[in-house]
């Protein structure tokens, strides 16, 4: 076992003894990047860092339920797109349903052009609407499939798609906008 996961264990198996401390050592390690991953889904710096917190409590008070099948990383990360997902369900985000008659070809490619940073296709993404971000997300960022995008908002996985699609084109038309301007 590594130094780092020898730490990591050591902090967990505190954590389960509710020590303020280690929690304190977790969440600073932590933080920032789950930081992150809220702010994919809520825009708002304030209520991201509110999502953030609030999913560090509730990785606390269930951290007895951790049983290491996945990096303590990959655990938390996973609390804290569910409460942003919970955030904006909170919102009442209305994702429109589309019509299940509506047929997506799914364009598999993903290609970007040279001179487009990672930094520049985040931001894109970050400017969609808020159905259409959420689903980019999920899909590009955290991995997830169209089945399981629309079990975690509550649409059609062709909703899913529909979204995906969409929103893919507009981030593409914006990239285009900043490689010719």
């Amino acid at each position: 076992m590594s130094h780092t996961k020898q730490l990591h264990h050591a902090i967990i198996s505190k954590c389960k003894c509710n020590d303020a401390k280690a929690q304190m050592q977790l969440y600073k390690l932590y933080c920032n990047g789950m930081f992150l991953v809220a702010k994919r889904y809520v825009k708002e710096t304030a209520i991201a860092e509110d999502v953030m917190q609030d999913a560090f409590i509730k990785a606390f008070k269930n951290i007895h339920s951790y049983k290491g099948e996945v990096s303590i990383g990959a655990w938390i990360k996973r609390i804290v797109i569910n409460q942003s997902i919970d955030e904006l369900k909170k919102k009442k985000l209305e994702i429109v349903a589309i019509n299940d008659e509506v047929h997506t070809v799914e364009d598999e490619k993903w290609t970007i052009n040279d001179g487009i940073s990672m930094q520049q296709i985040i931001d894109s993404i970050q400017a969609l609407k808020e159905k259409y971000r959420v689903v980019l997300s999920l899909y590009l960022l955290e991995g997830y499939d169209h089945k399981e995008i629309s079990e975690i908002l509550g649409i059609t996985e062709v909703t899913s798609r529909t979204h995906l699609m969409r929103g893919k084109k507009i981030v593409k038309e914006s990239l285009k906008a900043i490689r010719y301007a």
